[in-house]
């Protein structure tokens, strides 16, 4: 998983596989069949690797707080120095060229998801008042995706996680 995230799938060798592994090429084979299918299995655990994250959209004690702890646990792996720089399911979707339709569906789930866990808090949110029930909440769900996707790849570039905090801070006083 970390190889791909790292590499993305284009850069990534079988001997990178091989060696990050510790595998021979006969094993990789036998129980992967072929790199894209061990792509869509590291896809697969980066999702396992982020739910803990998504659970605080699931357990939030309110929408605002929710979102505010979702969005600061994400800034902090975008910036973390031991994990690879951006995500996992961004990048496979920025060099979503693959004919694959699995792999195209694992993807467009994901971001379904997600899309769905800030339309569902959002909604708890409304059904409190917390969250103005003139709002746009599919819009707000819509917005709060692509803010998700949108940090990692700007956490590549832009080492400042000051403006991201602030930009949050900001999206938070619209909802």
């Amino acid at each position: 998983m970390l190889v791909f995230w790292e590499k993305g799938y284009d850069a990534t060798s079988i001997p990178d596989l091989l060696e990050a592994m510790e595998l021979s090429r006969s094993s990789l084979y036998e129980t992967f069949t072929d790199k894209q299918t061990l792509y869509v299995e590291a896809i697969h655990q980066y999702k396992k690797f982020n739910q803990n994250k998504r659970n605080l959209l699931v357990n939030a004690p309110s929408a605002k707080v929710g979102i505010e702890q979702y969005f600061d646990r994400h800034i902090t792996s975008a910036f973390d120095d031991d994990l690879p720089k951006g995500c996992l399911i961004t990048n496979a979707t920025i060099s979503l060229d693959s004919p694959d339709e699995q792999l195209r569906k694992l993807i467009r789930d994901s971001f379904e998801e997600l899309e769905q866990s800030f339309y569902e808090l959002l909604s708890k949110g409304q059904q409190t008042g917390e969250i103005d029930s003139k709002k746009d909440i599919r819009a707000l769900s819509h917005l709060l995706l692509n803010l998700n996707h949108s940090i990692k790849v700007v956490s590549k570039v832009k080492n400042n996680k000051k403006i991201i905090y602030d930009m949050m801070s900001t999206v938070i006083e619209m909802l």
